[in-house]
């Protein structure tokens, strides 16, 4: 529970201008129930509310509380009240940059406009005696309201599937240029953002210390260490209890993952509940539908052993890093190369080229050549490439003399 109120609190101070005057841990009912608490235990918060004088809200750590007992809480404490789900998706307001996600925020805020809808009406309802009909329209307020919500969504779910259609368009511009996709995954404020600045030296990126600083998919390319290029893909952080609707409006930008061909995934090994963390990474994952062989051969990574003593590994094949500091970085960068290898069938061999001809330009433009010997007395050189399965088969049949080293 202290764990828990650690992350509300976290929560909180990541907005702008908002400020945790109190908390307590109190035992909750049923959060479906109509009153959270029990008598004993509302009668506790309401006169604890009461005594904070600058008090504007209070922020109840439940994934979703219904709209009537929202309403049953703010008329007992006169105070605006938000569950988890609110607090999420203010928090993903706030950071967020692209127009994908400011439309799939727009996509997740529908269910409570809904719900606020029908706290409105019942209101209504109750001060004039029964719902009017609007102008003579033969629509009920509700009615109006509700058909306007769905075509809202309509438009949004229309603008989200063009953009879509158009980061697919953009993925197999990429797949033509075999540029291997890394995809960087964890738990919210377990560094992927400085583990991805570290890796690609991009001065750029500017990692924040808080929950949910990136909520758009960023691609960033880097280099491994035989100059192979790749791309990194940051994606959003995860939470534990994050609201399903959240989860499934983004799930449009997730989806980028099932496309990569690895995923590091990074955790604060720091936290004292970086094993829950893991548990909650894992199951978002596996309910994104991919492929086997990316969760078979995920790379595990465990951030920030800078702050701990005497670390001890406590995981077989995890890596032990520190982003910040750059310890580690080139056992990682070599374990993602060997996994990049094996999930692109890539190969890394040597050919003789004839320097009179096309073929080392051929290879420049198709291939990564790490190193080209030449050999002057007889006008060829040896050249090392790194090069996928279509651009070999090509090469073979453009170039049937060539000799090959594997």
């Amino acid at each position: 529970a202290e764990l828990q109120i650690a992350e509300a609190v976290a929560l909180v101070d990541s907005l702008q201008n908002w400020t945790v005057l109190d908390k307590i841990i109190i035992p909750t009912k049923n959060p479906d129930k109509k009153f959270i608490f029990g008598k004993g235990n509302f009668q506790v918060l309401t006169e604890k509310i009461k005594k904070l004088p600058h008090v504007t809200a209070v922020f109840l750590n439940v994934e979703r509380i219904s709209s009537l007992t929202k309403k049953e809480l703010e008329d007992a404490w006169g105070v605006k009240v938000f569950d988890r789900y609110t607090v999420v998706l203010h928090i993903f307001r706030s950071n967020a940059r692209t127009k994908e996600a400011k439309l799939q925020i727009a996509l997740a805020e529908i269910p409570l406009l809904r719900s606020n809808l029908k706290n409105e009406v019942s209101r209504l309802d109750q001060q004039r005696g029964g719902s009017r009909y609007i102008m003579g329209s033969g629509e009920t307020f509700m009615e109006t309201q509700n058909r306007i919500l769905r075509e809202r969504e309509l438009k949004i779910r229309n603008a989200l599937e063009k953009l879509r259609r158009k980061r697919s368009l953009l993925r197999t511009q990429r797949r033509k240029r075999e540029f291997p996709i890394i995809s960087v995954m964890g738990y919210t404020n377990c560094g992927k953002t400085t583990l991805i600045k570290a890796l690609t030296g991009e001065a750029g990126l500017q990692p924040r210390d808080e929950l949910f600083a990136t909520l758009d998919i960023t691609a960033h390319a880097g280099y491994l260490p035989s100059h192979m290029a790749v791309i990194y893909v940051d994606t959003i952080g995860f939470l534990t209890d994050l609201p399903h609707n959240l989860v499934e409006s983004f799930s449009a930008t997730l989806e980028e993952v099932a496309y990569s061909d690895l995923i590091v995934h990074v955790r604060d090994i720091t936290h004292p509940e970086t094993i829950l963390q893991k548990a909650t990474v894992l199951s978002v994952l596996k309910n994104l539908n991919l492929p086997s062989h990316l969760l078979d051969s995920m790379v595990e990574v465990h951030n920030k052993v800078d702050l701990i003593e005497r670390y001890k590994a406590t995981e077989e094949n995890a890596l032990a890093i520190s982003a910040l500091h750059g310890h580690g970085l080139e056992e990682l960068k070599e374990e993602i190369e060997k996994k990049i290898l094996t999930a692109t069938g890539k190969k890394i061999l040597t050919v003789n080229v004839n320097l009179e001809g096309p073929q080392l330009s051929w290879l420049y433009k198709e291939a990564t050549v790490q190193e080209v010997e030449v050999v002057p007395e007889d006008g060829t050189a040896r050249v090392k490439v790194i090069i996928g399965n279509s651009a070999f088969g090509r090469y073979k049949n453009l170039f049937p003399n060539s000799k090959i080293f594997m």
